[in-house]
């Protein structure tokens, strides 16, 4: 009897990876999902998705609890900021946990299998792809940050970074003061608050510094004296270094998603939002039998979130101008809001 040939094979169950399932599902596509980890995944994460994050969910069928987010505002010090509203819809705040469930109850209900192996070895040949021990038209490599598969591909770089950084985040027992995102601006590192709950916050550190979560909120005085009462209801999770560099997102019938894809910075909070809409791009080249069209809509749909993060990390690198982001914003709150409705979208 010969071996099941499935369409897709997903090498990684986090969001991207569930998304393209789900997508997969819907339109007909036989696909199976490789994820060691049992059960509801969680990672560091800033938790805010963008308006253009909750669309992409919706049209999914997805609807995850969680908080309004009706803009963001960007802090550096108790009383320089300036803030900007989403005039694309709102935006939410969901834990990392909750977003997952929604997502795997939505691929569970698709009958989609998720079978608890990782995929660690490649083969591909003219009309099909071995992998994990299965076959498959075609192999999705949603394996993360660090993607091995990326390198097994053959579309890993070995280009260093000069200032690599890295991420922290912790929830909090805290009623939310502000519907937006707060960013607050450090010299050498950003604080985001997200309310993700009636009574939690999650508290997000990004740095070019190295250090434990109590150690980088001393950058933050003004948010340490807030979070002084409050208590930890999370551990600490850790991610980096953030930048990773992709040669190209197929290689043959292997084709990147989500962080595995490449990844700039989580400075601009659109990592979801372009893992879900670069996702349903993966899923329409597939049931379309054209993988090779998938790098250029990745580059289109991304294009916008990579030129905005490269230039803010291009003026974070700048220590002359580092300090003048925030002021400056403050003083053209135009320009701010226009700036936060290209992250909307």
């Amino acid at each position: 009897m010969p071996e099941h040939l499935h369409d897709v094979v997903i090498a990684g169950g986090g969001p991207a990876g569930l998304a393209v399932a789900l997508g997969c599902a819907r339109v007909g596509l036989d696909v199976v999902v490789c994820e060691k980890r049992a059960g509801v995944i969680d990672k560091a994460c800033g938790e805010g998705l963008m308006p253009g994050a909750v669309r992409a969910l919706t049209a999914l069928g997805i609807d995850p609890p969680g908080h309004p987010i009706d803009g963001i505002t960007y802090r550096q010090g108790p009383s320089t900021f300036v803030h900007a509203s989403f005039r694309a819809g709102p935006g939410r705040g969901v834990r990392r946990t909750a977003l997952h469930q929604a997502l795997r109850t939505a691929v569970d209900r698709h009958g989609v299998p998720i079978l608890p192996t990782a995929v660690t070895d490649v083969t591909q040949y003219d009309d099909h792809v071995r992998a994990g021990g299965l076959r498959s038209r075609y192999l999705v490599a949603a394996d993360g940050l660090h993607s091995p598969l990326r390198a097994l591909a053959g579309l890993g770089t070995t280009n260093s970074v000069d200032t690599p950084r890295w991420g922290l985040r912790r929830h909090y027992t805290l009623a939310p003061y502000t519907d937006a995102v707060e960013v607050t601006w450090a010299a050498r590192s950003e604080a985001y608050v997200t309310p993700v709950g009636t009574d939690t916050i999650g508290v997000a550190i990004l740095s070019s510094v190295r250090g434990g979560f109590t150690d980088q909120l001393t950058a933050f005085p003004h948010l340490a004296a807030r979070l002084g009462g409050a208590e930890p209801v999370s551990s600490v999770r850790g991610a980096g270094p953030l930048r990773q560099r992709a040669s190209g997102r197929v290689a043959g019938r292997v084709l990147l998603v989500g962080d595995a894809a490449g990844y700039v910075d989580a400075l601009t909070g659109e990592g979801l939002a372009v893992a879900l809409a670069t996702a349903a791009e993966l899923v329409r080249c597939l049931r379309a039998d054209r993988p090779a069209d998938y790098d250029r809509a990745w580059k289109r749909t991304s294009r916008r979130s990579r030129w905005l993060t490269e230039t803010l990390l291009w003026a974070r690198g700048r220590p002359a101008l580092s300090p003048r982001i925030v002021p400056i914003a403050a003083r053209a709150p135009r320009l701010f809001a226009a700036a936060v409705d290209q992250l909307a979208h």
